[in-house]
């Protein structure tokens, strides 16, 4: 227990820092969760009064979306709902130990597939958020290069440098594979993590100067949407599509059966995924209003999640 809380302050000031933000999902930790529920609400989800879910966030955009659509549906059958801001690996460690109840946003079976190894047997996927996204090393259409075999011959014109976010994630892991499998360090290519909104201001920077840039990406991301990008190629297919799953741990179905049951029928689409991404990048809108949107235009849905069916 000492170990993971050290890990849990360690990690929520690395997000944090890394990060520059965490809007209203990293002040959200710690809510009481029935704060914006109807009188009503409150009253008809007395059974589960008391019982506190706990959700891991990392700093990634793509997270912040279903976590707060999972927690105010969670609030309104009766749960206290807290976010916790962390560092991936430390959330899949929080999983093990059951001191976090939910991730949002596991890729799998290809980026996160170390972690998978790793924590399988305690683990499980509750739910499929969506299916067949792609990851992989992205640059501006104008850069003349398809493939990551193309960007070896001229270091020099990327400054020699690959943008990613923290050290940890899966798609740092998996561009640590790419760097070898094609010797790029040795032809002068260095991989910078930093963090998801560090990353995306050099593209940024870099795109208004029309200069080329390589990062990591993936899609549901608001990037494509304010941003003419492409995939490379990568012949030797380190990078995979990949589902992305909500998983928890052994047991979440006895010990919290409602929230269980109304998470295994859990789904998003990119496209409503990304919109939100992209509503959130251009005007600043925090996650947990357009949670609510989301709610309210898609309340069949939500209903059916809610009632535990597909």
């Amino acid at each position: 227990m000492k170990r993971l809380l050290q890990l849990f302050v360690l990690g929520a000031l690395t997000a944090l820092t890394a990060c520059g933000g965490g809007g209203d999902e990293a002040a959200g930790s710690g809510s009481t969760g029935n704060e914006g529920q109807s009188e009503e609400a409150q009253q008809n989800s007395g059974n589960n009064k008391g019982e506190t879910i706990t959700f891991g966030k990392t700093s990634w955009t793509s997270t912040a979306g279903p976590t707060q659509i999972a927690k105010q549906m969670l609030e309104e059958a009766g749960y206290n709902v807290e976010i916790e801001l962390l560092d991936q690996p430390v959330i899949w460690e929080g999983m093990q130990s059951e001191e976090i109840d939910f991730f949002m946003d596991a890729w799998l079976p290809y980026t996160e597939e170390q972690l998978w190894n790793e924590y399988q047997d305690d683990l499980q996927k509750v739910a499929t958020s969506y299916e067949q996204v792609p990851t992989g090393w992205v640059v501006p259409e104008y850069v003349e290069a398809e493939s990551i075999s193309d960007i070896k011959e001229n270091p020099e014109k990327f400054g020699g440098k690959i943008y990613t976010i923290g050290a940890g994630a899966g798609i740092v892991n998996t561009s640590k594979e790419v760097m070898a499998d094609y010797n790029l360090e040795e032809a002068g290519f260095e991989l910078m993590p930093s963090s998801e909104t560090a990353m995306i201001s050099e593209l940024k920077t870099k795109i208004s100067n029309e200069e080329p840039v390589i990062i990591t990406g993936w899609r549901p991301h608001s990037m494509f949407v304010d941003y003419d990008l492409k995939f490379l190629e990568e012949p030797k297919e380190n990078f995979k599509y990949d589902n992305v799953y909500v998983l928890s741990y052994q047991g979440i179905q006895e010990k919290y059966p409602e929230a269980y049951n109304i998470l295994s029928n859990w789904s998003i689409s990119v496209d409503d995924l990304e919109k939100m991404m992209y509503e959130h990048a251009q005007n600043d809108t925090p996650f947990e209003e357009l949670a609510a949107n989301w709610i309210e235009e898609n309340q069949d849905k939500v209903d059916a999640m809610m009632e535990g069916q597909n």
